[in-house]
């Protein structure tokens, strides 16, 4: 947690972005990008936009209180992106969970297949391989190719007073490195790349994002209103 009110409070309003490789049961390397979404409802259009970044979603329902009025906005909007859904019965260690009464609101309310859920404690450490598993065996790779023109969809930006706007973006086609520069679809707005890395709980500086990867781009942006989320890097 790196927002004041998140240390403050102790609470986490969203996950950073992380991608975490992973090698699978099959023996193969993977990079998971993992995006997470505010889960209050007021937050629409930011999880809109990290969804639009995404090829599936992971739909968490909490086993003691079960499905919110945000988990079927959030359903809605992941069904409206045609997003593989994977629902993740979470907190399952709690002694009011009630994971047969989840079940049957997955089927009822949600529409969704219960036998395609899965069971996981985040703080016990229960079935996040299973997760893991199933991200890699039923979410479809990225498409994209890096000798197409750059294209890539803003979904998140934080303020660094050292160097300007930070820009999270998951990279749709082409590539971007340093030294390229970049153009806001919304304004016209134009900069020089200082730096490109993706994320690894810190920023780690890469070389170059290509086509697939999701990752943040320093271009000395001063003018804060000059990112707009949502916006397209052409």
């Amino acid at each position: 947690d790196n927002m004041d009110i998140e240390r403050e409070r102790g609470i986490t309003i969203k996950s950073q972005a992380v991608t975490l490789p992973y090698r699978a049961r099959d023996g193969q390397e993977y990079l998971l990008n993992l995006i997470d979404t505010p889960g209050h409802v007021d937050f629409s259009y930011e999880v809109s936009r990290a969804l639009a970044s995404c090829e599936g979603v992971l739909l968490l329902i909490d086993a003691a209180q079960g499905v919110q009025a945000q988990t079927i906005a959030n359903l809605y909007l992941a069904m409206e992106n045609n997003l593989g859904i994977i629902p993740v019965i979470n907190k399952i260690d709690l002694p009011t969970a009630d994971v047969d009464r989840v079940l049957e609101q997955i089927d009822m309310e949600l529409g969704l297949d219960p036998s395609s859920h899965l069971k996981c404690s985040a703080k016990e450490g229960i079935g996040v391989e299973e997760i893991l598993e199933a991200i890699v065996q039923k979410i479809p790779p990225p498409k994209g190719s890096p000798e197409s023109p750059l294209a890539a969809l803003i979904f998140d930006a934080q303020y660094d007073s050292f160097r300007g706007t930070i820009v999270h973006c998951r990279v749709f086609e082409g590539m971007v490195r340093k030294g390229d520069t970049i153009r806001f679809l919304s304004n016209q707005a134009a900069y020089q790349v200082e730096e490109v890395g993706r994320f690894s709980l810190r920023r780690e500086r890469m070389e170059q994002l290509v086509a697939g990867e999701v990752g943040y781009i320093i271009a000395g942006i001063k003018t804060i209103s000059d990112v707009h989320i949502g916006d397209t890097l052409p």
